[in-house]
């Protein structure tokens, strides 16, 4: 009898654990779903389906309604600013009105022209795209503002639609289509947030090795592979799924920084005008053109993405881009350059070679210490 009732308590409690832990699933489906399965599941279709077919027959629209997002009156503009000109890189710097400092900053570090063409005999070109402040009232005050900047400075790029981050993708369309239009011959486009750093020095460099080929099929970055669609309504990368029903993105890299060759920048933006830009996620629209353009993004183990980079002189010697850099800019510029110079006068010893894997495994291997560049970066030497 006794151990009849042992035996029923026993299953009633199992009972109610399985019952409170199917409560807690079906309470945190959404959660678990947005964390987990849906990476799950959208890694599994990249790599077990991996046609992205449906991209063609879906989201192409007529070339009137493409005009209505490529189409945008400019409000500032500089037709001239590298025409027909011997230009290694385009580089185009998304930027809000309000971010005078930031602007500023650039222009005296990573985005100095006349030092870099100086330091280096390279000529590349700096450019800041800009929408329209949201705020009406703001929206003037500003204008005047931005037209004194211009007139000092003639590096800003401004088109008629609201900055915010659902037009992120017009941003996006502004380059391309300036690029195409004004800056022909420029061998590459880059785009970059105003609050990424990017190590010029060793972007040139990276890019002379490449041109010694044809200059061709080239767009390089931090790639996302199998990043699913983030259906959490909260979230400011919410994609509905009449917007984007497919359980995965195709590959593409992160809007804070990426290169693309001048025959890749002219192929996308010839898909973006057959493509629905109603889809605001401007990183992700840039992989849907590219794989109507049928070009696959380089993963570049020194491309940042999202995150900040260590500072470090060892970091340094390979570094592209680190993200979320706005008051550390000039600190930054200046260890950078030093150590720029530096690896220009010596040949780094291999007692040095030694020091940095030391130093790159403490900075990037150890878990949760940085979220940047990957583990195997630490044994990489001057392999830009």
């Amino acid at each position: 009898m006794r151990l009849g009732m042992r035996r029923l308590k026993r299953c009633q409690l199992r009972l109610l654990l399985t019952c409170f832990s199917a409560l807690l699933v079906i309470g945190y489906w959404e959660n678990i779903d947005n964390a987990f399965v849906s990476h799950v599941m959208s890694f599994s279709y990249r790599y077990l389906v991996n046609s992205f077919s449906f991209i063609n027959a879906t989201l192409r629209v007529s070339p009137e309604d493409a005009l209505k997002y490529s189409d945008r009156r400019y409000l500032i503009n500089h037709e001239k600013k590298c025409l027909n000109e011997d230009v290694l890189l385009l580089l185009f710097v998304k930027s809000s009105s309000e971010h005078f400092d930031r602007r500023q900053a650039i222009r005296s570090t990573w985005g100095n022209e006349t030092y870099i063409e100086a330091k280096l005999g390279i000529r590349i070109r700096v450019l800041f795209a800009l929408g329209l402040h949201p705020n009406p009232e703001h929206r003037r005050t500003l204008t005047t503002r931005l037209l004194f900047e211009d007139q000092k400075y003639q590096d800003l790029i401004q088109q008629d639609f609201i900055d915010s981050f659902h037009n992120l993708t017009l941003k996006l369309l502004l380059q391309l289509a300036w690029k195409e239009t004004f800056c022909p011959y420029a061998q590459f486009l880059m785009s970059a947030d105003d609050d990424v750093f990017v190590h010029v020095p060793n972007m040139i460099r990276y890019l002379q090795l490449y041109g010694r080929g044809d200059h061709k099929d080239l767009w390089v970055g931090r790639v996302h592979r199998g990043s699913p669609p983030i259906r959490d309504k909260y979230s400011k990368y919410y994609v509905s799924r009449d917007l984007y029903p497919w359980l995965a993105y195709p590959d593409y890299t992160p809007g804070s920084g990426y290169v693309l060759s001048r025959d890749v920048a002219s192929r996308i933006y010839r898909a973006s005008l057959s493509l629905n830009a109603s889809f605001h996620i401007d990183d992700v629209f840039l992989g849907i053109c590219a794989k109507v353009a049928e070009v696959a993004p380089k993963n570049h183990m020194f491309f940042s993405g999202e995150g900040k980079a260590p500072q470090h002189h060892c970091i340094y010697e390979q570094m592209m881009t680190s993200h979320g850099h706005v008051n550390d800019i000039y600190d930054l510029w200046k260890d950078a350059e030093l150590k720029s110079t530096e690896t220009e006068s010596t040949s780094p010893g291999l007692m040095w070679k030694i020091y940095c894997t030391i130093m790159k495994v403490r900075l990037l291997c150890l878990p949760l210490l940085s979220n940047t560049y990957p583990c195997k970066a630490a044994f990489v030497h001057q392999d830009l």
